[in-house]
């Protein structure tokens, strides 16, 4: 029980001792505008209350979101910078093979989770649409639960902690503030002008809430992180007549879903976002150009909500190769200079790396074999495009496959191996559409009978992107969960069809595997409670947490 505990008692005192009291380019276009009752367990109100003691009101100060204490995992990549780095190194390469589940937490009414929980001060919060649930992070126990009408179990990536509170979104696009020590509703907004919220983490810069969402077309939105006030929102398609309405040729822009977190540089001040497709999504007869700003990296002044710049990955997109994975930020000497450098292994098979003071090119390589839709990018990074690969009534095989080179799990970046790790979806797939002349055709993609789908873990060196090594998961042959690497020398790996790996930095041998018999599409975090090191993932519906096992004297 989470009474009889005194390590909850020395943890609270720890942290009552521990908390007292630049030139970017212009954009070529872009636009700007402007409860339920908690539930809480008797027969547990002593330790309810010593826990509470954990998180004290304004305690937490922002800057702490991008160098945060190590022991904590505040938000979906643990940093800003999208790195998904943790200094800790208890778990090393040596002694990984002693790790073991610790605890279970299992999520009632939840259905293939893909949250990553975040963690502060010995609590971990794990989110669904409308409900945040807190544990004690070392033991799993419950410490208070909220739950918003109606319950959901839709897929959810994540939640985040700034100050005394929790951020939740909720499934009819509300964003809501919650008392991290209780869980009782500090405020409560609606998204503006008729936009609807994903189910991606927020993210928290300069103390506002930075949220995304893709209806009627992607969108960014911020609100003041104390008082929920709406401050601004950027939207990733133009209207009829705007400035990049030219790259449609004539058509309604559509389309640019935000789905993803974004990423964040302190010292520059840009928040970075990845979009997704144009609509019509399969048929691009009736939408001729570029279609910006879909499939583009973007980069945007948090404090105005305007576009500073721009990069778009695959203009006219006809396969759904959604630019919407992890942007990872990293300072490092690129063609014998040190700059500050933007990477993504893009869903559509190539590894890019971008000035993010700029968005200018730097590099850009295949990280899968099978890759035929282009014959390289030109030297401003964008594709040669091969035709014959649009999806059509008969059905047209293209490498990779819709589902991607990689999707949505996210990347890990070591600044220790100076590798960028990913999962790799290897193999091609046939896209099909009802209608050769209806621009809403109906359509549908399967795996290629001759280039089967197979998921892979590869290091890439960060400033090349080339292969370093590989290792081949077990049965996977999807994209699968994300990833995270330590200062201990490993990358932490979860499969898709259950088993969790753990793997040495520079080799990619495999040190330890754990099943946890349910499918794993969510990522990884690390944390330390009382000097113990633990690793937690979301697989099906419960949460494992891992720990080394202790020696006998």
């Amino acid at each position: 029980m989470i009474g009889n505990d005194p390590s909850i008692e020395t943890r609270r005192r720890t942290h009552l001792r521990h908390h007292q009291g630049s030139t970017v380019c212009q954009p070529r276009w872009g636009r700007h505008s402007a409860c339920q009752r908690l539930f809480q367990h008797p027969a547990r109100g002593a330790a309810f209350r010593t826990i509470t003691g954990l998180l004290l009101s304004g305690a937490i100060i922002g800057a702490m979101a991008q160098k945060p204490d190590p022991k904590d995992w505040p938000a979906y990549s643990g940093t800003d910078n999208g790195q998904r780095y943790s200094p800790l190194k208890q778990v090393t390469a040596a002694n990984a093979k002693r790790l073991q589940a610790k605890w279970v937490y299992h999520v009632d009414g939840a259905s293939g989770m893909e949250q990553t929980p975040v963690v502060m001060n010995g609590v971990m919060y794990i989110s669904q649409f409308n409900r945040v649930d807190a544990i004690d992070a070392r033991t799993g126990n419950i410490i208070w639960k909220y739950q918003r009408p109606p319950a959901s179990a839709t897929a959810q990536r994540g939640t985040a902690v700034y100050n005394d509170k929790v951020y939740m979104v909720t499934s009819d696009s509300h964003l809501v503030a919650l008392d991290a020590r209780n869980g009782g509703v500090r405020w409560e907004v609606k998204s503006e002008g008729g936009y609807v919220i994903s189910g991606a983490a927020p993210t928290i810069v300069r103390g506002k809430v930075i949220v995304a969402g893709n209806r009627p077309n992607g969108f960014i939105q911020a609100f003041d992180a104390e008082t929920g006030k709406y401050a601004w929102t950027w939207s990733a398609v133009p209207n009829p007549g705007e400035p990049g309405a030219e790259t449609w040729g004539g058509a309604k822009p559509q389309g640019g879903p935000m789905w993803m977190s974004g990423s964040y540089d302190p010292e520059l001040n840009l928040l970075y976002f990845g979009t997704g497709q144009p609509n019509p999504q399969w048929t691009g007869f009736e939408r001729p150009g570029d279609n910006l700003c879909t499939e583009c990296i973007v980069a945007i002044n948090p404090d105005t909500g305007k576009l500073v710049w721009y990069f778009q990955n695959t203009p006219h997109d006809t396969h759904d190769w959604d630019s919407t994975e992890t942007l990872v930020l990293v300072d490092a000497a690129i063609k014998g200079q040190t700059r500050k450098l933007l990477l993504q292994a893009n869903r559509n098979g190539f590894y890019y790396v971008l000035d993010r003071t700029n968005g200018e090119y730097l590099l850009g390589t295949p990280f899968v074999s099978k890759l035929d839709w282009a014959d390289g990018l030109d030297s401003k990074g964008q594709p040669i495009v091969i035709p014959g690969h649009d999806p059509s009534v008969r059905g047209t095989t293209t490498c990779p496959s819709t589902a991607g080179a990689t999707n949505w799990p996210a990347p890990t970046y070591s600044p220790d191996t100076k590798y960028f790790y990913v999962t790799v979806a290897e193999g091609c797939g046939v896209n099909f559409i009802t209608s050769s002349t209806n621009p809403d055709a109906g359509t549908g993609y399967i795996e290629a009978a001759n280039a089967p789908w197979q998921a892979y873990v590869r290091a890439l060196d960060a400033t090349t992107g080339k292969k370093v090594w590989e290792y081949k998961p077990v049965r996977s042959n999807h994209y699968g969960p994300g990833l995270l690497s330590t200062a201990g020398g490993i990358v932490f790996t979860p499969e898709q069809f259950g088993q969790v790996t753990v793997l040495d930095a520079k080799s990619g041998k495999p040190l330890w595997h754990f099943n946890t018999g349910d499918l794993i599409t969510a990522s990884p975090i690390t944390y330390s409670v009382d000097n113990e090191q633990f690793f937690a993932i979301a697989s099906g519906t419960n949460v494992f947490a891992f720990g080394l096992q202790e020696v006998n004297p």
